[in-house]
């Protein structure tokens, strides 16, 4: 990126994001007005990296600290990529990483990814990339985004090993943060994450996160789900930073970790590597579950374009799409049609008189035990199950890219669509 194209980017980000998006960017240039030494000394650094390229190549990459989902999925899936030799340089190369956004999401989950890559202080190699980033010819020394940011187009995921390990002090320390939760080391649990709007809010104090808000979920919907679970003896542990309302449950089993004092950045990570799966509507602490290879079903998913489908582990319903001025449903190929399936802000639905609304109770509880009963082996699928599913995919955009640039968002389709939400949904498939 050249100086004008910098400052360009800036005057539309500002004129798109307004006060608060000035402010933020005034903020950050006082930041870089105090680090001016440094970034002077950067200068002949950059030249110094340009001068040994034919011998070393030195590579920086700014890590996407500040959201959970992308610190744990677009770095996990960089390392996928670079196992199977995809965005990897022919020549000899050196890989280094910074934590470029603050505040840092989970310290646990820094602790753990040190032990995979080379991350130096902020300090020393953010100065340096904005610099190489300035002067023309620096992109061979950037690291990039991994080819599908946090999209595993390539099914890597299936094909090779968590990256990620637990030290023996680790795992000592977890197993006793479940005991003191009531749970035994060897007891089933579920990890419960359902967005609100209160993470971000309290995260990313002064930024308007609000254009998210149709993703959010109504926390009281899934108690008949995770009753359910906890009559078939699994433990059920809500997870969340921040929440909005607490999950109001008396069931011994059901134990809402985001409210009662017991959470912290290192349990929030050994319960997604750990539980026998996480029920999820599509946020980010699902990315610690896939990081680990843990079966994920996702509920009220919107946009339904980016449902997650490169593995047969995950399990998938979408919210309902009501046509407000005509009173009823919009079917999947209209959903679509309309292009409301990828939209990414609520804008985007209210402006085409597009409600949406969550999954029913009995909806949610029926795919939750679909995916209980796959893992555990008992599940019996019906006659036109194998036919709806097939249906499903048909319609649905399996060939979609994200932008102009042309990034995927699926790959080889794997995962699986809701059987229960499809046999009483016939219509919605015509």
């Amino acid at each position: 990126m050249n100086i004008p194209t910098f400052f360009k980017q800036q005057i539309t980000q500002i004129h798109k994001g307004g006060k608060i998006v000035l402010f933020r960017k005034m903020k950050y240039a006082l930041h870089i007005l105090l680090m001016l030494p440094l970034y002077i000394i950067a200068i002949p650094v950059v030249f110094v990296m340009r001068m040994v390229r034919p011998w070393l190549l030195v590579r920086l990459g700014g890590l996407n600290s500040c959201r959970i989902g992308h610190f744990a999925a677009n770095t996990e899936l960089y390392l996928c990529e670079r196992d199977a030799g995809i965005n990897k340089p022919i020549q000899y190369h050196f890989n280094l990483f910074y934590l470029a956004h603050k505040p840092i999401c989970n310290h646990q989950l820094t602790t753990m990814w040190k032990r995979s890559l080379r991350i130096w202080p902020t300090w020393i190699l953010a100065p340096i990339d904005f610099i190489n980033k300035m002067i023309p010819g620096g992109t061979i020394h950037e690291v990039g985004r991994n080819t599908q940011n946090d999209r595993d187009v390539h099914n890597l995921l299936d094909r090779f090993p968590a990256h990620l390990l637990f030290t023996n002090e680790e795992e000592a320390r977890g197993e006793d943060g479940l005991r003191n939760m009531g749970i035994s080391t060897d007891a089933q649990f579920v990890c419960l994450i359902v967005r609100d709007s209160e993470y971000l809010n309290a995260h990313l104090s002064g930024a308007d996160c609000n254009y998210h808000n149709f993703r959010d979920s109504n926390i009281e919907k899934y108690i008949l789900a995770v009753e359910e679970l906890a009559d078939r003896d699994y433990f059920v542990i809500r997870m969340g930073v921040h929440v909005k309302d607490a999950l109001k449950s008396n069931h011994p089993k059901v134990i809402d970790y985001a409210t009662n004092g017991m959470r912290n950045d290192f349990m929030d990570i050994y319960l997604g590597a750990k539980c026998d799966f996480c029920i999820s509507v599509g946020t980010g602490f699902d990315a610690i579950p896939l990081i680990f290879r843990r079966p994920v079903v996702y509920v009220n998913m919107v946009p339904l374009g980016y449902l997650f489908t490169f593995s047969n582990q995950f399990l998938g319903i979408t919210k309902h799409h009501i046509l407000v001025e005509e009173r009823r449903e919009l079917t999947l190929r209209e959903i679509f049609y309309r292009k409301v399936g990828f939209s990414l802000q609520t804008s985007d639905f209210t402006s085409k008189g597009i409600e949406l609304n969550e999954n029913t109770s009995e909806e949610i509880r029926d795919v939750v035990i679909e995916m209980a009963e796959r893992i555990n082996g008992s599940w019996q699928p019906q006659e036109d199950d194998e036919i709806l599913q097939k249906r499903f995919w048909e319609i649905f955009p399996i060939h979609a890219v994200r932008d102009t640039n042309g990034i995927q968002l699926h790959g080889q389709i794997r995962a699986l669509f809701g059987a229960n939400f499809l046999r009483n949904n016939i219509i919605w498939l015509k």
